[in-house]
C-alpha cells in the first residue's frame, strides 16, 4: 500500500517586500514524513485557489501548523487591535471551514499552536490575544534576550517550559500513558472560552488550555498548543502524538480503499 498523504496548510508570507508566497516550516514536513509515516503535501491557505472538497478527496489527513499571525478577532466577536497584528485573513477563511469539513467527513485532523486555536474558533470558541495579560498567567511567548531579540539558540527557544496536566481517562492520557507532561511554549494568543464541541484534555499549571479534542468526531480530531512538530524524532511525547496521527491516517486510507 502506498503511503497516506497529509495536507499541510500554508501561511501567507512576503519575500523581499514584494513576492507573496505560501510557506510551511520544514519541521512540520519532517514530522509527517519521518514519524507519522506519511507523504506531506503543502496546500495554499487561499480559498480562491484551494477547493476544500477536492483537497479532502486527495488527502488522508490534515495538519494545521502554527503561524506568526493571530486568528482575526472578528471570527469570535472582538474588535481588532493593531497591537495584535499580523493577521492572515485568507488562512482564517480557509482553515475554519476546512476544520468543520474534516470532522464532518471523518478526515483525521491534527492542530498545532495556531491550529489548536483555529479548531476552537471553528466550533464557536473565543481566544485571548495575549494570554500572559490574564491574572495569574505566565508568559507563554518564546524566550528573548535582554535586548528584546529572540534567543538565538533553538534548543533554548523550544525547551520544555511548563507542565500540562492531562484529563483523566482522556485521549491524550491514554496515548501518552501518563497523567502529566512537560512541553515547550511559543505563543501569545490562546483559548479563552472553549467552543461547544471542544473537550479540554490538557491544562497548563497556570490554567492555560494546552490540549483539546473535538467531541463525537468520527476520526481523530485533536490539537495541542505547544509545538509538537519541533522534535518528535527524539521527544517521546511528541513522537507518540505523530505516531497516533499516522495510525489514524492509515486507518482512513484503508477505509477509503474498501
Amino acid at each position: 500500500m502506498t503511503k497516506p498523504v497529509v495536507g499541510v496548510i500554508g501561511n501567507a508570507h512576503v519575500i523581499n517586500e514584494r513576492h507573496n508566497v505560501q510557506v510551511v516550516g520544514q519541521k512540520n514536513m519532517r514530522a509527517v514524513a519521518e514519524v507519522a509515516g506519511a507523504l506531506p503535501l503543502m496546500f495554499a491557505a487561499t480559498p480562491e485557489i484551494t477547493d476544500v472538497d477536492a483537497l479532502l478527496d486527495a488527502v488522508d489527513g490534515v495538519l494545521l501548523t502554527g503561524g506568526r499571525a493571530n486568528v482575526h478577532p472578528s471570527h469570535f466577536g472582538v474588535e481588532p487591535d493593531p497591537r495584535h497584528e499580523p493577521y492572515d485573513p485568507e488562512r482564517d477563511a480557509m482553515a475554519l471551514g476546512l476544520i468543520r469539513a474534516c470532522v464532518e467527513r471523518a478526515v483525521p485532523l491534527f492542530g498545532i499552536c495556531r491550529g489548536l486555536q483555529e479548531m476552537n474558533v471553528a466550533f464557536g470558541g473565543t481566544l485571548h490575544p495575549e494570554i500572559r495579560e490574564l491574572p495569574g498567567r505566565m508568559n507563554h511567548r518564546m524566550p528573548r534576550l535582554e535586548n528584546g531579540e529572540i534567543h538565538p539558540d533553538p534548543e533554548v527557544v523550544f525547551a520544555d517550559r511548563h507542565e500540562v496536566k492531562l484529563a483523566e481517562n482522556g485521549w491524550f492520557a491514554e496515548v501518552l500513558g501518563c497523567p502529566a507532561i512537560r512541553v515547550n511554549s511559543l505563543h501569545g494568543q490562546g483559548i479563552l472560552e472553549p467552543g461547544k464541541r471542544v473537550v479540554l484534555e490538557g491544562i497548563a499549571e497556570d490554567g492555560t488550555i494546552e490540549a483539546i479534542r473535538i467531541a463525537d468526531a468520527p476520526a481523530l480530531a485533536v490539537g495541542v498548543q505547544w509545538h509538537a512538530e519541533y522534535d518528535p524524532q527524539t521527544n517521546p511525547i511528541n513522537r507518540a502524538l505523530f505516531e497516533a496521527f499516522g495510525k489514524a491516517l492509515t486507518e482512513r486510507k484503508k477505509a477509503m480503499a474498501r
